[in-house]
């Protein structure tokens, strides 16, 4: 056999050598769960109740709470509420209905899909990451930044529940 009809079986052991190549994550790979749907706007009933006697209502069978979401599935379900009823800046809520991240969270709090001690991890998990890119203003002040864009906003969301993610949370 000539020394030209041999690159045959190099080629079989391609794949072999270029899986070496990749750049794998230190841990098991985990398939990161579908994102929670954005809730639907609170109900006048959900606006007007206070939580202590909803939750009187939950414990009588009246009222059903949404199963609250740790601050990863938080940090996730913040993005669809934001895409579903629009992002904004320097206000909590606009007059059309758009919110800021502290907006989209009181959201979810009033509505029951966080807890809030969920709510504040995920808030030390947006701080974390801020941090880590050199901002130390609180993450509110840093939505409400003239030059701020949504992308910002999807990534800084999208960054603290990988953080969160990543411990368990």
């Amino acid at each position: 056999m000539s020394p030209r009809t041999s690159p045959a079986p190099q080629a079989a052991t391609l794949p072999a050598a270029r899986t070496r190549d990749r750049i794998t994550p230190a841990g098991p790979l985990t398939a990161v769960p579908a994102p929670p749907a954005a809730p639907d706007w609170p109900t006048w009933g959900q606006r007007i109740l206070p939580t202590p006697l909803r939750n009187l209502l939950v414990d009588l069978g009246m009222w059903h709470n949404p199963q609250p979401l740790a601050p990863s599935g938080h940090l996730t379900q913040t993005i669809t509420v934001l895409e579903r009823y629009g992002w904004c800046r320097s206000l909590d809520y606009s007059p059309t209905g758009r919110m800021c991240i502290r907006g989209a969270q009181n959201l979810l709090e009033k509505t029951g899909h966080v807890t809030p001690a969920a709510r504040a991890r995920a808030v030390e998990h947006m701080q974390t990451v801020l941090a880590r890119h050199g901002v130390t203003m609180p993450f509110h002040a840093w939505n409400d930044l003239p030059h701020q864009q949504f992308s910002n906003i999807h990534t800084l969301l999208t960054r603290a529940a990988y953080t969160a993610r990543a411990i368990g949370e």
